[in-house]
């Protein structure tokens, strides 16, 4: 087995419900590839040298016949797929009433067995900007915690629609508090979003959203593991409700398992939830590397 110092972690097993289809393979106007591969090419340019790719089937075919030859060279790329049916045995039961993903917890589950060092995790679809790589990979040089870049939330909102983002709070540098928030938009001058209890809630102008742009150490998948049975546990007739990776970070910290170090993006965040955002989104990409 082939000894990584850097991995990079990319969740691209979601169904894209809201946007009509798989974004993780659309491509971005005049630059003839996807966020994901703009994202893989910056990590690499970081020092990553392993790629895994949490992919759902339907995508798998155009991965790998349009994608992968165009990554960069020397890189080990990994696929995965996140089935519904990878539960323990107990589960699957519950598998088979399920119609779509577990959600981002399960996703990263997925790849416990390809990565064995410090990794940075990402989503397909969200472009985070070469510096919010550079942040992670130098993280590591001098530190074994895990740690997370966190965006201005008033920065991550949609024109289109209500997005759902995790909200931070943070002390002293470290992150204290990650919330998921759904259906977050404007509204009568706030934003305002769903909190886990589905009461709409305020949430504060200059708050920090986890973009799901994690780093880890391998040790986080035994806290996936054991949460995952948890919530499928507490949720078994619920099968609709989704495994969050959020919500698995709050509880290493909660539980004093684990610091999370905190850094502030450097540059804009860009992300598409719906087909309308596309253009305006790979338009602003395009200018970005060619401006």
């Amino acid at each position: 087995m082939k000894k990584h110092h850097l991995s990079l972690v990319v969740l691209a097993g979601g169904l894209g419900t809201r946007f009509g289809g798989n974004k993780q393979i659309a491509e971005i106007a005049g630059l003839g590839c996807t966020i994901m591969e703009l994202s893989i090419a910056d990590a690499v340019a970081a020092g990553v040298t392993q790629v895994v790719l949490v992919i759902n089937q339907a995508v798998r075919s155009e991965i790998e016949q349009v994608i992968l030859p165009r990554l960069p060279m020397g890189i080990d790329v990994v696929l995965v797929e996140q089935r519904i049916d990878l539960v323990p045995e107990q589960f699957q039961l519950l598998a088979q009433q399920r119609s779509k993903p577990w959600g981002t917890g399960h996703a990263l589950l997925c790849a416990k067995d390809h990565v064995h060092n410090p990794a940075i995790v990402i989503t397909a679809d969200d472009y985070y900007g070469a510096s919010s790589f550079l942040l992670l990979a130098e993280h590591f040089k001098n530190l074994t915690s895990w740690a997370m870049v966190g965006y201005p939330i008033i920065d991550t909102l949609s024109d289109q629609g209500g997005v759902n983002r995790g909200v931070c709070q943070v002390k002293n540098n470290q992150l204290i508090d990650v919330v998921e928030y759904l259906n977050i938009q404007h509204e009568n001058g706030q934003i305002m979003g769903d909190n886990p209890q589905e009461l709409r809630e305020e949430i504060a102008v200059d708050a920090l959203a986890s973009m799901s742009f994690w780093a880890i150490t391998p040790t986080f998948f035994d806290r996936l593991e054991a949460g995952f049975d948890e919530f499928l546990q507490k949720y078994d007739n619920g099968v609709r409700m989704e495994y969050y990776l959020p919500d698995q970070v709050q509880q290493a910290i909660t539980s004093n398992q684990q610091i999370v170090t905190i850094y502030t993006a450097k540059e804009s965040w860009y992300g598409v939830t719906y087909k309308s955002e596309l253009q305006d989104v790979t338009g602003k990409l395009y200018e970005l590397r060619h401006g």
